[in-house]
């Protein structure tokens, strides 16, 4: 059953005993550091901070909404009980099958329950926190959706971008090259004109979560997650956009981002999700806030990048897209795909990605790894693509390295490739090329399989076969539960 809004996701999860209330937390550096203590535990709740000194005690911040597996799992439905490789399988299976279902058009929400114009408007009102030490203000936006339309077919996009709280009406936006919103409002800008934006800083899970995976240019992230939630998005037009916002955000801004010519300030920097301040602070355009609507008592979402192995999404979504592209490319016999570092981190982002298969031919593990590459979710801001045979779990980092520590031979199973799609927040591009907007990298392909022309006479592993291992555990299941 699809959650209608962030309300009823927080109270499934509590349900469940899954949900902390934190009173009294600052929103400079205290919120964000217990979010990072916690998300460091194996078995983390949903946190839910109150009581936020200088704001009114029902003005709440929601974080690691999805970061455990679990509550991932929650959001769409499925068994908070599997394993991160039949997970990710299942997102894999979700993702095929999905019938885009457009959203549904109301007349009014639970958004617009207050309303401020330009004159009245203020985005300090909000808790928003400072997440990270050395980040260079507070950042409303890092769970937030930001909409667009292109202004050539009308094609409505929804991604999560980072937002910076300027003043009381001016937020900074900041987006790598190659993003859909980035192409959409410098189409605008082309045209002489400020980009329409609209942004909510709190909504339903599922939309989340669409808005920070990899979608093909020109699908709506709207009808997206509908055909995940089985039923449309409810969404109210905006006044002054048109665009469309989700009537049960908790908070919700329309505004217009003006050419660079017009207005930039300086953004960040800001601790992204590959461990580094690797962006800096920049000039950046901004986002002139134009209307404010919001519950009352507000949630404002918050999923602030942490650094690796720590997931947005608790699960790599990404590395079910690309398992869907692998057979796509009629790649044969894929068992398996994981992502560290990133693979749910919006835009897709995967410096690590391992592909388990069985070994069908010469080149097979190669083919995978270069269709790997080839696909949107693969491409961006890689680094390592390591190919492993079936007995290893994609997912298990321990079995990851001691299959490329055991079955790979450096001179002939390495292979790199350079001239990739990369990103400013690429910590490995030097000053330079980062000032000269060169944001390429290479990537390396490890063939970690054993050697096709001789596997069948590859060393035995030394290790409980799978049937006997389930022998021992029905025998001696009181013993070990």
């Amino acid at each position: 059953m699809a959650f209608q809004d962030l309300r009823e996701f927080i109270a499934a999860a509590r349900a469940i005993n899954d949900v902390k209330e934190i009173h009294g937390a600052d929103w400079d550096l205290e919120i964000g550091g217990l979010v990072e203590i916690f998300a460091l535990r194996d078995n983390f709740p949903l946190l839910l901070f109150d009581q936020i000194p200088g704001y009114p005690a029902s003005y709440r911040v929601a974080s690691t909404l999805m970061t455990h597996p679990r509550r991932s799992a929650l959001a769409v439905g499925m068994d908070p009980g599997l394993s991160k490789r039949e997970m990710v399988w299942q997102w894999k299976e979700l993702l095929r099958k999905i019938t885009p279902i457009p959203p549904r058009m109301v007349r009014d929400g639970a958004v617009l329950e207050n309303v401020r114009d330009e004159a009245s408007l203020d985005m300090e009102i909000f808790p928003s926190p400072r997440w990270h030490e050395l980040d260079g203000g507070r950042y409303i936006g890092t769970a937030c959706c930001v909409i667009t339309a292109d202004p050539d077919d009308g094609w409505v996009n929804v991604g999560i971008y980072r937002i910076q709280v300027h003043d009381k009406k001016t937020l900074g936006l900041h987006i790598s090259p190659g993003h859909h919103a980035r192409i959409i409002r410098e189409k605008y800008w082309e045209r002489g004109m400020a980009c329409p934006v609209a942004v909510t800083f709190g909504q339903e899970p599922v939309l989340l979560l669409t808005a920070g995976i990899s979608v093909p240019y020109g699908v709506s992230e709207y009808e997206y997650a509908g055909g995940l939630r089985h039923t449309p998005v409810d969404v109210v037009r905006g006044t002054l956009t048109g665009l469309p916002i989700p009537a049960t955000a908790e908070i919700a801004i329309e505004g217009e981002v003006p050419p660079p010519g017009q207005e930039t300030r300086v953004e960040g920097p800001f601790g992204e999700w590959p461990g580094y301040y690797a962006h800096g602070a920049k000039a950046e355009p901004v986002i002139c806030v134009k209307a404010l609507y919001y519950r009352s008592d507000p949630i404002l979402a918050g999923a602030p990048p942490l650094k690796p192995p720590v997931l947005t999404f608790g699960v790599p979504i990404g590395a079910a897209a690309i398992w869907n592209y692998l057979e796509k490319a009629d790649v044969p016999d894929i068992r398996g795909v994981w992502c560290f570092v990133g693979g749910s981190a919006p835009g897709g982002g995967a410096p690590f990605i391992v592909v388990s298969l069985k070994q069908r031919y010469h080149g097979h593990a190669q083919q995978a790894a270069i269709a790997a590459l080839g696909c949107r979710a693969g491409n961006y801001h890689g680094r390592f693509i390591v190919v492993v045979d079936e007995d290893i779990d994609p997912a298990d980092l321990g079995e990851v390295i001691w299959a490329v520590s055991t079955r790979c031979d450096p001179k002939s199973a390495l292979t790199v490739i350079d001239g990739c799609w990369s990103t400013l927040l690429d910590p490995v591009i030097s000053p330079e090329r980062r000032e000269a907007s060169d944001l390429v990298n290479s990537r390396a392909i490890l063939n970690a399989c054993r050697p096709f022309a001789w596997k069948d006479q590859f060393p035995p592993v030394s290790a409980l076969s799978l049937e006997q291992r389930k022998k021992i555990e029905k025998k001696w299941r009181s013993v070990l539960d």
